[in-house]
């Protein structure tokens, strides 16, 4: 926890009060360098392993259209990381827009490769009842990418304060150009906190590399999340605080299974 602990020294109650306020307004926030780049490498290094391994498991990569995929990562070094996941400057923060107790459900990756395309504006969650009721941030992403993020490689692409409009709202204020679809450009280490709600879609990675992106989700406890696990391992959920296994929407097993068949295939609304 030693990163952590130095990290958050970087930024002050009001600087997290203003990530936390743009988060609010914008939909979206951006930390830069929370990451040190050593730990970024070794998750590369280990993703590209892993994603070696699912791509020859039937089911092991959930397709998001044309050349894109999208899969979970195993509860196992580098990626069950208390300082990545519990990390106190993203703490803070969710502190600050969550009003009650909320759980880690989700951790996975999404990578475009050459060939991809634009993916159809969306949302990944609906709201809480209608359109024209606004819905307070019940669930959030925490994105962070391996590779440095460039005009080329595919970036994620929002319109910022959509979070808050009816869909039909947005997708004709986005059309109008009056707001714009805005691209964020990130270097390995740099973390995105957004709305789910927000209207978004990834764009072509015209690069010969693949880009992936981590995605950690957290949501209100009482949000229901089918689409969606986390398989951990007894032993190290036993080694966590009781505060963080608290946060943990998890199931709990003897031993990891060899495969996995990723379910989460539909994810626009």
């Amino acid at each position: 926890m030693v990163q952590s602990i130095n990290k958050i020294a970087k930024y002050s109650d009001a600087d997290l009060d203003k990530f936390a306020e743009q988060l609010k307004t914008d939909g979206i926030c951006i930390i830069p360098q929370l990451f040190e780049r050593k730990l970024i490498n070794e998750w590369a290094e280990a993703f590209a392993n892993l994603f070696r391994e699912r791509q020859n498991q039937p089911g092991g990569l959930a397709p998001r259209e044309v050349s894109r995929y999208y899969l979970t990562l195993p509860w196992v070094a580098p990626f069950a990381d208390v300082s990545v996941f519990a990390n106190p400057v993203i703490m803070s923060i969710l502190k600050r827009v969550f009003w009650q107790e909320y759980v880690l459900v989700q951790l996975g990756a999404d990578v475009p490769f050459q060939g991809s395309d634009y993916q159809e504006t969306h949302r990944d969650f609906r709201p809480l009842f209608c359109d024209q009721i606004v819905t307070p941030l019940y669930a959030l992403a925490v994105n962070f990418p391996l590779v440095e993020v460039t005009a080329d490689n595919g970036p994620f692409q929002m319109a910022r304060g959509t979070h808050v409009l009816p869909r039909e709202e947005g997708l004709k204020k986005i059309a109008s150009g009056e707001i714009p679809m805005e691209s964020f450009y990130m270097q390995p280490g740099d973390v995105i906190v957004r709305s789910p709600l927000a209207l978004h879609r990834g764009s072509p990675n015209r690069t010969s590399q693949p880009r992936p992106m981590i995605v950690m989700g957290y949501a209100m406890h009482w949000l229901h999340t089918p689409k969606v696990d986390l398989t951990v391992p007894r032993d190290y959920y036993e080694s966590l605080p009781i505060d963080i296994r608290q946060m943990l929407r998890c199931e709990v097993v003897e031993q990891l299974p060899k495969e996995k068949m990723e379910t989460y295939v539909n994810f626009k609304y």
